[in-house]
């Protein structure tokens, strides 16, 4: 999983935030120091048996050389000692580094909940004054340039939220929750991953964090504490009839419908989101049908089970929930 935080959009080397910055010159310092004792040591080596071959000719190899052996000896202790000061040195800026992010934790405006599950993330925004608890899955709104707290927990297994652009992994362990804070410098989307083996689906375990002005984020925020819109066409209708009429509505939640579910991702603006099964599908009429349909050919051994629907029941069904923005 290490090569997922390389990519374009997803990438430790592709700093979009303050505590990324700071994560990527602890990479770049790390890497520097390696290459240079790498460099040195091959070249320590390769001085080494050329002057030992230069020696076989002129002495036997069983005698000692006394300035030679008290030169190595010199050698040999700079070297440790140099290897102390550098240990030392890359622990304090890693210290400083570390105690550097954790400072940003403490003028945050915005703090959300985040909840591991195998395998998609149910991300929880608080109320605000009048409004309720907004709930959505894998994908995370924030204003740019503001701190996010992201309070973290899991319920089944040890997941690991990461998003390399903005900030560094951090694990979530059941009953031991954690946080951390995101700062998005622009607006984009920028997209993490469990980087904890957490099952069969683990690779398909991915998060958006989608990072916009203030202006769109409130827009959105707003958008998201309404209720589900009511259907508006007779095939809608059906749709919404069937989703409440068949096991769908035993795991997942429309807020304004009697569908109530907790076990599976709440839908009330599931039109909203760019993505199916965390990321692991489009969000596109065609790909919400075949996820509906056949979820575990996907997706094998996700929870979500294939409901026996018809075609005519199916299609509406992906209707009513394309109409849920």
């Amino acid at each position: 999983m290490s090569l997922t935080g390389c990519s374009d959009w997803q990438s430790a080397l592709h700093a979009h935030g303050a505590n990324a910055r700071r994560i990527l010159t602890l990479i770049w310092t790390f890497s520097a120091v390696a290459a240079t004792t790498w460099l040195l040591v091959m070249l320590v080596l390769a001085t080494a048996l050329f002057r030992g071959r230069l020696r076989e000719a002129s002495r036997s190899p069983l005698q000692i050389d006394s300035h030679q052996e008290r030169r190595l000896g010199i050698a040999v202790g700079s070297a440790t000692a140099l290897t102390v000061l550098v240990l030392t040195a890359l622990t304090i800026g890693s210290f400083f580094a570390g105690k550097s992010i954790a400072s940003l934790s403490g003028s945050e405006v915005i703090t959300i909940r985040v909840t591991g599950h195998q395998w998609w993330w149910e991300i929880r925004y608080p109320k605000i004054a009048s409004s309720q608890e907004v709930v959505t899955a894998n994908e995370i709104h924030i204003p740019v340039g503001e701190p996010v707290r992201v309070k973290l927990d899991s319920l089944d297994v040890i997941h690991s939220f990461w998003v390399p652009s903005l900030a560094g992994k951090r694990d979530l362990i059941p009953g031991r929750p954690s946080e951390l804070t995101l700062i998005a410098d622009k607006p984009g989307i920028y997209r993490g991953q469990c980087a904890e083996f957490c099952g069969y689906q683990h690779a398909h375990m991915a998060i958006t964090v989608v990072a916009e002005s203030r202006e769109a984020f409130d827009a959105w925020r707003f958008g998201q504490d309404a209720d589900a819109i009511a259907p508006a066409s007779d095939e809608e209708h059906r749709g919404q009839a069937a989703f409440l009429g068949t096991g769908c509505a035993l795991c997942h939640a429309i807020r304004g419908t009697p569908a109530g579910g907790t076990v599976g991702p709440d839908l009330t603006h599931i039109a909203n989101r760019r993505s199916l099964a965390a990321d692991t599908l489009a969000m596109t009429p065609g790909a919400l049908a075949a996820w509906i349909a056949d979820p575990q050919s996907i997706k094998p051994g996700a929870k979500m089970p294939s409901i026996a629907l018809s075609a005519d029941d199916l299609n509406a069904v992906v209707t009513y929930l394309g109409s849920l923005e």
